[in-house]
């Protein structure tokens, strides 16, 4: 009987899922890719037949949520509603686009975006409750990932306004790779000056209280105002050195950006290396000396192993921030995804911010999950 209790998390889950759907428009009509369209719920927008997959499993996950059911079944059924939403939306768009003109264009509304939301946390939650290994959970984001990368890949969602949008930027994969240059650029760096910062910190007091208040200092100055501070050096620079303009070292492009997010970088990682630190039993340390260990020794074999997982946490901080941040640096010519958000910004064509905030968003939860994915390891295989 206990197995059937009313589960509370999945009913406020299951109820918001359900206004969402069913009480939000679900997608729009447009009659061009910037001018505002018709509004339309989720069964306007396409017919029963079509929508027939979406509205089975959204009731078959409402009922298995509402009480305390197997947790796997839960798991699973959600997954397969995620992948019944994606299939409807696509179907709509279709349906909708049949007697529409040739310039209309069908946009995704909130009613999708809360769903997804949703569903994601339904997913979250089902996993978090089965305990699932850390390798498990990076299994079942890959195969989500690899799921949404085929149905896309098949063209179910061609008819969609962000589709569009993304067949009409040529150069999508080239900004992809300019947002990790970017974003990853600074942080190899930042990892080679902050992480010895930080094991001087753990051991000098007077230095922590010296460097602490200056990296903190830097962590406030909001991003625009930091770019525009190195524009003009680095602009000097350029005009005085021509041989460092031709290496990319100006005032606009990577390099304010890149300075600008090592910067930023050095916080987590000084103040995350020395917490691990700190965080070290004494007399583990007493017994690698007992052992015969030297300073050198101790430090590799046996401090940096124990404080790794602190370091890693701080390394999360970083790369999931950074990914964000590069996508202001493309208002000073940085590149990366932020080009298509300014851009669509400028045109008022919601979807073409949403091709650059999308992947944005992505990046930084697949580099999260994989990070965490390594804390959870090694935390798993200390004694």
């Amino acid at each position: 009987m206990n197995s059937f209790n009313l589960d509370k998390v999945g009913i406020t889950v299951c109820c918001a899922l359900l206004l969402s759907l069913f009480a939000l428009p679900f997608v729009s009509l447009q009659p061009n890719r910037i001018m505002p369209g018709q509004s339309m719920g989720l069964l306007d927008s396409a017919g029963l037949f079509e929508l027939a997959p979406l509205l089975l499993m959204l009731a078959l996950t409402s009922l298995v949520s509402l009480v305390n059911a197997r947790l796997e079944i839960r798991l699973a059924l959600a997954f397969l509603t995620l992948l019944a939403l994606v299939h409807g939306v696509g179907a709509s768009a279709s349906a909708l686009l049949a007697d529409a003109g040739a310039l209309a264009r069908v946009s995704l509304n909130g009613g999708f975006w809360m769903s997804i939301l949703w569903l994601s946390l339904l997913i979250t939650d089902a996993t978090i409750r089965l305990g699932l290994r850390p390798l498990v959970r990076l299994v079942l984001v890959a195969i989500l990932a690899g799921t949404t990368i085929a149905i896309l890949a098949s063209g179910h969602w061609d008819d969609l306004s962000l589709l569009k949008e993304y067949r009409n930027q040529s150069d999508f994969w080239q900004q992809a790779i300019r947002h990790l240059q970017l974003s990853l650029g600074s942080i190899i760096p930042a990892l080679l000056v902050g992480i010895p910062l930080g094991v001087c910190c753990h051991r000098s007091a007077p230095l922590r209280a010296l460097l602490f208040p200056l990296l903190n200092l830097l962590q406030t100055i909001p991003s625009l105002a930091m770019f525009g501070m190195l524009m003009i050096p680095l602009s000097l620079l350029a005009a005085s050195y021509p041989l460092l303009a031709e290496l990319g070292i100006r005032g606009i492009g990577a390099a304010p950006a890149v300075i600008a997010l090592f910067f930023y970088s050095l916080l987590p990682i000084v103040s995350n290396t020395t917490i691990g630190f700190d965080k070290i039993d004494a007399s583990v340390l007493e017994a690698a000396t007992g052992m015969g260990m030297n300073a050198r020794q101790r430090l590799y074999q046996v401090e940096f192993p124990l404080a790794m997982p602190v370091i890693l946490t701080g390394l999360r901080v970083v790369v999931t921030m950074n990914i964000g941040l590069v996508a202001v640096a493309a208002l000073v010519g940085g590149g990366g995804f932020g080009t298509y958000i300014f851009q669509g910004l400028g045109q008022t064509a919601a979807d073409l911010v949403i091709l650059g905030a999308a992947p944005t968003l992505l990046l930084a939860f697949l580099f999260a999950i994989i990070i965490d994915t390594l804390i959870a390891l090694l935390r798993e295989g200390r004694p």
